[in-house]
């Protein structure tokens, strides 16, 4: 797929971009966060809303309110970036502040996290972010010899899972076959043991769900089905939801999960990170972060695979075999010579992100560009990327809009750094003084496997697609196992 721009910095044809005031506004103090909740949550929806202002202003960088305001955010105004140029600033931490802005405008309390500010939510300028961040990259990469078996164990049981739903009903709803797989496997990676063996069994994922879902819930709509927007409105997105509801599934899964990790916290402490505190940061990295990221991660995978036609299976389960049986097993060698499956998992990131918002805060006044001008942002003015745009910005993909398998093959792999899931270019690794997530390059490993787990088992499949609260929701129809 051909690069229609090949810089981060495009130019006018006078060579510098025209500087121009951000338009949109605000609308009136209390009443103009609330019309525009209301815009994002029932009249339109995120996308139109986006669209729409976007379209008005003749812009992909305007000011507008970010749900969900007033109440549960200090302050809702923001200014929007929806092109891939203007976006990485939010990356660069010498210019902005993440400080607690990790799912938004709003930060959820910290009886959530055992009473810390995990990780996520500190700035790279705090003393604790850097001792917690390199603990965590280092535990991973400590790990990163276990991703594959361990996966293999566990979606061993989702194949299962998925069979006996399948011959049963004639059909197999996926998404909760998979949560309980990743929830396992995590467990498994993490603390050396399958969660089955544990107090929480096989439905510590249930707890989780619950838990992400009552710190995630302003950002959410539970559609007219359960509820008139209304009364939705007013228990959602007027005040957080109070942890108490959530606390004894937590604690189960916490506990269980700090027993089976006893060694990993040993570690925590010879780095000078107190023993719950490391706790809880690693409760939050596996169970936030990988968790949740799969949670959305793989039902869309599958989604466009499965809508992809056969052609695409064909393709997928010749290199795959191809390679495992030159290979002679499943290896992380192997993994990398698949271009295709590699090309898919980084189409699946950019279209539907597991991440679609990112924030921060302007540490100073800095100007910023996007394609066709240049715009100054004050110090302390809020930043919010809409990443489903960013990624999808016409002026660097073609067909933006479609799932194109191949995209990143060869020449195309350049593009990866237009790619912006992980809170930072795919291109790049995360570190110990930026944002990106320390687990980034777990989730693209686990994403290839479970292409290659997947079609090592099935030659074709067929999926009938919806839409969940957090992504979207895979029914599987049928497949056809390989001979």
């Amino acid at each position: 797929m051909a690069l229609l721009h090949d810089s981060d910095k495009p130019s006018s044809s006078s060579g510098i971009l025209p500087l121009k005031e951000i338009p949109g506004d605000y609308g009136l103090p209390f009443f103009g966060p609330i019309k525009d909740r209301l815009d994002f949550y029932y009249r339109q929806g995120k996308d139109e809303y986006f669209r729409a202002r976007m379209k008005k202003y003749n812009s992909t960088v305007y000011r507008v309110n970010s749900p969900p305001g007033p109440f549960n955010a200090k302050d809702s105004k923001v200014i929007v970036l929806l092109d891939a140029v203007s976006f990485p600033i939010l990356f660069d931490t010498s210019k902005v502040e993440k400080k607690n802005v990790f799912i938004g405008t709003y930060m959820p309390s910290t009886h959530f996290t055992g009473g810390y500010r995990v990780c996520a939510y500190l700035d790279p300028s705090e003393s604790k972010h850097e001792t917690l961040k390199a603990l965590l990259l280092t535990l991973l990469d400590k790990l990163h010899k276990k991703l594959i078996p361990s996966f293999r164990d566990s979606v061993t049981q989702l194949f299962i899972d998925l069979e006996t739903e399948l011959d049963n009903n004639g059909e197999a709803s996926f998404n909760p076959i998979s949560d309980k797989m990743s929830f396992d496997f995590l467990f498994r990676l993490f603390g050396n043991k399958s969660s089955y063996d544990t107090t929480v069994g096989g439905t510590g994922n249930t707890s989780l769900d619950r838990w992400l879902l009552f710190q995630l819930a302003p950002l959410v709509t539970l559609g007219l089905k359960y509820l008139p927007n209304c009364v939705e409105d007013l228990l959602l997105h007027t005040f957080p939801l109070p942890y108490f509801v959530v606390k004894s599934g937590y604690e189960k899964v916490h506990d269980a999960f700090h027993d089976a990790i006893k060694d990993l916290i040993d570690e925590a402490e010879e780095e000078g990170v107190g023993r719950d505190e490391a706790s809880h940061n690693l409760m939050f990295l596996t169970g936030f972060n990988a968790y949740g990221g799969t949670k959305v991660l793989f039902p869309a995978l599958l989604k466009y695979v499965g809508t992809g036609g056969v052609d695409l299976h064909r393709r997928l389960a010749d290199e795959i075999r191809t390679i495992v049986k030159d290979e002679g097993t499943v290896t992380l060698a192997a993994l990398e010579k698949m271009s295709l499956a590699k090309s898919v998992v980084w189409e699946a990131l950019r279209i539907e992100p597991p991440v679609q918002f990112q924030y921060a805060k302007a540490k100073e006044d800095i100007t910023i560009t996007s394609h066709d001008s240049s715009y100054v942002i004050k110090k302390g003015e809020t930043i919010c990327g809409y990443q489903p745009f960013a990624t999808k910005d016409p002026k660097i993909f073609t067909n933006p809009e479609g799932f194109v398998p191949d995209r990143f093959v060869g020449e195309g792999e350049k593009l990866i750094k237009y790619v912006y899931w992980s809170n930072g270019r795919e291109s790049n690794d995360p570190t110990a003084n930026d944002k990106q997530c320390p687990a980034k390059d777990m989730v693209v490993l686990l994403s290839r496997m479970m292409l290659v787990e997947f079609f090592l088992r099935y030659d074709t499949f067929s999926v009938e697609v919806g839409q969940l609260l957090l992504g979207s929701s895979v029914t599987f129809k049928s497949v056809t196992k390989a001979i």
